[in-house]
Parts: C-alpha cells; structure tokens; sequence
C-alpha cells in the first residue's frame, strides 16, 4: 500500500491510494465532508454499503460507525479531499440558517449530498493549497468551512437535519445497534459510548440483554459470519478476517480452529478438491 499527498492540513486534507485498494475502519468526532476526485469508495454503516464514485459529495455524521474501501478506477489512483467540520463553524453558521428539523430517509440507505456544479467549483478550488508544504492558515480554513456550508445548504437543504444538531449521544437500542455492528474492529469503551452508556453500565445491560459477555459473544458472532462467507459465499480467508472484525490473521485462525475443530485453510482445500472432481 502506497500513499500519496496524505498531506494533513488542519482541517482540510487529501488522501489519495495509488496501487490498490484499501480498507479502514473510522469514527469521527466531528462530521465530515469528502469529495471524490477519482476512483470509488464503498461507505459501510452496519450492514449497509452505499457506493461513490468520482463527481460525488459525501457527508459522514459524527459518531458514525463507518468501514471504507477506497479503490482506484482504470488505472487512476483514488483521490479525494475531506474537510471536518468543527461543531464551533457549524454551531455559528446555523444560528442565522433554518434547519431542516426532519429528514425521514434514511441516512444509511440515501446519498446525503445531492452532486451540484457549485460542489464541484468548490472542491476544484482546494487542489492548488495542497501544493502548499505548510498548513492552511486557519482564517482560510474558517472562509472555506463557510463557503461550504453556505453551498450544501443551498443544493441540498437536507443535510441541516445532520450539520445543525448539536445533541449528545444518548441510550440507544443496543441489541438492535449491537447486531448491526458486531464485526467492527472497536473497544468495549467506544461500543458503550456509541450506544450512549459508561463501560459498566454497557457490560450490566449486555448480559441482560444476551445472557453472555460481550467479548464471548463478539469472538461468536464474528467467527459464524466468518464461516458463512468462507463456505456459503467462498469468500477467501484474506478478504474474511478483516471483514469480521479480527486485526489479523494468525489470530483469526486460531480461534477459529478452536470454534470449529478444523482452521479456514482446511475449508478452502476442501474447496479446491471438490472443485476439482466435478
């Protein structure tokens, strides 16, 4: 894996993969902004996936649970800028800015930010200041953040239903949030605050809820879907570990094996074999 100008410039900065894809899991703070200039990014929240392509806008709300596969297209590497947004700008410009108080799409199924001539201007405008080798002085970050918004909330009024709401996370459905999210990668401390609990109050009501701990039941969960995608769907043992939630494989292996009696390279030689004498 090659990385390109991941140049970070305080609030502004461009990624950009050059020989392959790449995935990564992420949680921001802040909510982001991102605009493709090439190649395609799969955004997966649970167990949704939605797709972008160059040309695209993307907003990604804070707290989001978010795993991205950045892929370059036809030989062009993946590139994109990203801005965040700190709740400072964002509580500014919408104390002069209706909002829209409801949005009845689905964030996870709906491209938040419609494409629009302006967005694109807009993103152009940014690629000269990566050439820069010092950071962007923060009143240029603060007019940018500015004429950003001001766009977004003239080509697509829905994203003031995310951007100006300032409420913290509070108590949540966990069993449904849990199941929805069990192979991300992530400490009990970030799954208890994203569910709107301390650690101990996530442990006491996980083991109401399921009659098992969380790091027991996690290391099930991830180790049945890794099953399923290695003997239903015959998805490779690289492409599965990551995917479930281990950090890397010799771990995987090992617990799998001890799960199942047998370790995932057996699957996939008995695979082999079978597909041999057909």
């Amino acid at each position: 894996m090659k990385f390109l100008n991941a140049t970070d410039k305080g609030k502004v900065f461009m990624t950009c993969i050059i020989d392959k894809e790449y995935t990564w899991e992420n949680i921001s703070p802040q909510h982001i902004v991102a605009f493709i200039y090439s190649g395609e990014l799969k955004l997966s929240y649970g167990k949704n996936t939605l797709t972008f392509i160059a040309g695209d806008t993307i907003l990604v709300p804070k707290n989001q649970l978010s795993r991205s596969i950045k892929i370059p297209v036809e030989e062009q590497a993946f590139k994109c800028v990203t801005m965040v947004l700190p709740e400072e700008h964002l509580r500014k410009f919408y104390l002069d800015h209706p909002i829209l108080e409801t949005w009845t799409e689905n964030i996870s199924k709906q491209r938040p930010i419609k494409s629009h001539p302006l967005l694109e201007s807009f993103f152009a405008s940014l690629l000269p200041y990566f050439e820069m080798q010092d950071e962007l002085p923060d009143e240029i970050v603060a007019i940018k953040i500015q004429e950003l918004l001001t766009i977004i909330d003239v080509v697509d009024k829905r994203a003031s239903s995310i951007l100006g709401t300032f409420n913290e996370i509070g108590k949540i459905d966990l069993e449904k949030y849990m199941e929805e999210h069990f192979m991300y990668n992530l400490p009990l401390e970030r799954f208890a605050f994203l569910t709107g609990r301390s650690l101990s109050t996530f442990k006491s009501d996980f083991k109401k809820i399921f009659n098992n701990t969380p790091g027991k039941w996690l290391t099930e969960k991830r180790l049945n879907l890794a099953h399923h995608k290695l003997t239903a769907e015959k998805q490779n043992i690289t492409d599965v570990y990551h995917a479930v939630g281990f950090e890397n494989l010799s771990h995987f292996s090992f617990a799998f094996k001890k799960a199942f009696g047998y370790s995932p390279s057996t699957i996939k030689s008995n695979q082999r074999l079978t597909g041999e004498n057909l």
